[in-house]
């Protein structure tokens, strides 16, 4: 009796790395979900050395999981020994070019970066390896050179429906890339290695800790949310926004969304069509206001996002007719399509305009979201909403406004941290399957739920703004062959 009670204090802790798009976050957990604590650590902004051409700077995601890591470590109250394991997520879509010691060749490509869009093409003989921003981390962190198969969307010699690479007979060649420069590959769940001596002192992280495959960053997220029926659609608030739900085909000749892998192995979390830098334009125009809001925050005790949510709560539904288009970043199949705000008059504000931005944000992602539930025949129930924009009651008040469903959001708003875990959980056998771990680990606040009225406002209004962007986009044809 005395053992079995001893068995059950013992904890377990595990570490999940979130290396996103604008910063790293490395957080310890509980077994059941819980920060114990965390580190973070910016981003320093792309290098775009020329047209088309977006990178990390130097060895920028590395150095910024060292600093996460070491200031997570630091703040750790427990013993070291409890920590069983660490889940690795990094940046989709990106593409590491390695030497033949693992280090950069050169600097890691963004996913906005128009080289990722084609297929590798040889230039520099010092390349000996090429894999995903994912493979160049799992191999500074193990020395292994392993990757997740669940990050390889995009153009790469890759069967999305076996998961694996292509044979010789499906067109493997046409990739120009010889088989031995390619990782291999292990499911999300599986062990990638286990922390070298090296990648100890660089991230305070203990040697000898396995390390977890995850997938991409998207569908972690989605698992740290518990996204697991198909009538509940996830909102992703980040650089890029777009909505998700799960599903077991892969659905290759979609019109309004596309199959990404999912967290858990054989299965697939489908995308929306979404908005390219979606949150970043809630920054943007944080940004622009600059002093006058930072001391206007100040002088209430508030920080800048806390005081701009309570003045948008005052602007009324549909912010008096303001509407914001988010087309900030053109596609490269239509670079002249521009962002618009339109509609001012003098009953307009800045903060009009802060509103008007985030009912941008949930009518272009409820258009898009729609969309893919019309076309897998779902209807939705529910919507949760996850990123740091999810924060925000006024942001969850107009997504269950604009919907007209209930909308949730997890008490963690670290989300592809904890699906970071998430993984490292099942794979080191803390939860015997995927959805014993998310009934353990994941838990949502209570819902918002729908106004009708503003409901029936926003309805009205949809029709009109889903309308916009085909007038818009001919004046801005026009206007490209001017400004470009």
């Amino acid at each position: 009796m005395a053992a079995a009670a001893l068995e059950v204090m013992v904890k377990h802790y595990l570490i999940g790395i979130d290396n996103g798009s604008q910063s790293t976050k490395v957080s310890v957990f509980d077994e059941r979900g819980t920060v114990v604590c965390e580190g973070r650590q910016a981003l320093r902004p792309n290098d775009t050395p020329r047209p088309g051409v977006v990178e990390h700077p130097d060895d920028d995601l590395w150095f910024s999981i060292g600093e996460a890591s070491r200031r997570a470590m630091e703040a750790f109250p427990g013993s070291v020994s409890e920590i069983v394991g660490v889940g690795l997520c990094t940046i989709r879509f990106c593409r590491a070019l390695l030497k033949g010691d693992g280090t950069l060749a050169n600097p890691v490509m963004s996913w906005m970066d128009e080289r990722v869009s084609r297929p590798y093409e040889p230039s520099d003989p010092d390349v000996r390896y090429v894999t995903t921003s994912s493979g160049y981390i799992s191999h500074r962190m193990t020395g292994e050179f392993k990757d997740t198969a669940a990050n390889y969307a995009g153009v790469w010699p890759f069967s999305s429906d076996r998961w694996e690479w292509l044979r010789d007979d499906e067109g493997f060649s046409g990739y120009q890339i010889p088989r031995e420069m390619l990782f291999e590959l292990v499911m999300p769940g599986d062990v990638l290695g286990s922390v070298t001596a090296e990648a100890s002192r660089h991230t305070g992280i203990p040697e000898g800790l396995p390390v977890v495959a995850t997938s991409n960053d998207k569908a972690v997220e989605a698992l740290g949310c518990g996204l697991r029926a198909s009538d509940t659609l996830l909102v992703s608030l980040g650089t890029y926004t777009a909505s998700m739900t799960t599903g077991t085909r892969n659905v290759l000749d979609a019109a309004s969304f596309w199959s990404n892998f999912a967290s858990v192995p054989r299965q697939y979390l489908y995308e929306s069509h979404g908005i390219r830098r979606g949150m970043w334009t809630v920054s943007w125009w944080r940004d622009l206001l600059g002093e006058e809001a930072r001391s206007a925050a100040a002088r209430q005790g508030l920080g800048v996002e806390r005081y701009l949510d309570l003045e948008a709560e005052k602007v009324p539904p549909g912010s008096k007719g303001l509407m914001v288009i988010l087309d900030w970043l053109a596609p490269t199949e239509a670079p002249f399509k521009k962002g618009t705000i339109l509609g001012f008059d003098v009953r307009h504000d800045r903060f009009h305009v802060y509103r008007a931005i985030l009912e941008g944000i949930a009518l272009t992602i409820h258009r898009c979201g729609i969309a893919m539930g019309k076309e897998t025949g779902v209807q939705y129930n529910q919507v949760v909403v996850s990123g740091g924009g999810s924060n925000s009651d006024v942001v969850m008040h107009i997504f269950a406004d604009v919907f007209g469903i209930p909308a949730f959001r997890s008490k963690m708003n670290n989300a592809a941290g904890l699906g970071s875990a998430i993984c490292a959980a099942v794979g080191e056998g803390l939860y015997g399957s995927w959805d014993q771990a998310i009934e353990n680990m994941v838990s949502w606040e209570p819902a918002f739920a729908p106004n009708e009225a503003n409901h029936g406002l926003y309805q009205r209004m949809a029709a009109v703004y889903d309308e916009v962007p085909s007038l818009t986009d001919k004046i801005f044809e026009r206007s490209y062959e001017i400004f470009g």
